[in-house]
């Protein structure tokens, strides 16, 4: 693993270093969740935890989010918030559905959205990163701070998985 932020053959400097953070945070998240068993990715600590699959299916919904909001400086249609919006939000309706599935259909769906966001990186410059936009309730952001959001998502969301696994190591 490369510990250097650096700039990436085929992006704007910044852009570069901002997909060096996103590609070391993903390479971590891999690692951690490597040779998982289908009932390890299922496994709940209890009745209101999010399962290890449930959180792998949040990081894809929540970089696929920020592409839309980024790139196409729009909401979700009907459409996609039909296909995220559990992932999105999480709890009892990720317990009953984000399951029996084995480690390569997550990793699949993290690729197909990863694979988007840097095809889409390819085409934008440093400056497209200060291009501000404004949520619903007036909050004022800038495209940085939306790609920020997506590592410092995925980092937290690891570290419950990390503890998941501890978990699963103690009833061993």
């Amino acid at each position: 693993m490369d510990y250097r932020i650096k700039e990436q053959t085929g992006f704007s400097p910044k852009v570069g270093e901002l997909v060096s953070m996103l590609e070391y945070t993903r390479a971590v998240t891999l690692a951690d969740v490597e040779g998982l068993s289908t009932e390890e990715l299922d496994y709940l600590a209890d009745g209101q935890a999010n399962s290890i699959g449930a959180l792998l299916m949040h990081m894809a919904a929540i970089e696929f989010v920020h592409q839309v909001i980024a790139f196409e400086n729009r909401d979700l249609t009907e459409r996609e918030l039909e296909q995220w919006l559990v992932p999105l939000e999480l709890g009892d309706k990720a317990r009953n559905e984000i399951c029996d599935q084995p480690l390569d259909y997550y990793l699949a769906e993290l690729k197909k959205v990863r694979d988007r966001t840097l095809s889409l990186m390819e085409n934008v410059d440093d400056s497209w990163l200060y291009e501000e936009g404004q949520y619903f309730n007036g909050v004022v952001y800038n495209k940085y701070y939306l790609w920020f959001h997506v590592v410092e998502d995925e980092t937290s969301h690891r570290g419950q998985i990390r503890l998941l696994k501890r978990m699963l190591e103690k009833q061993k």
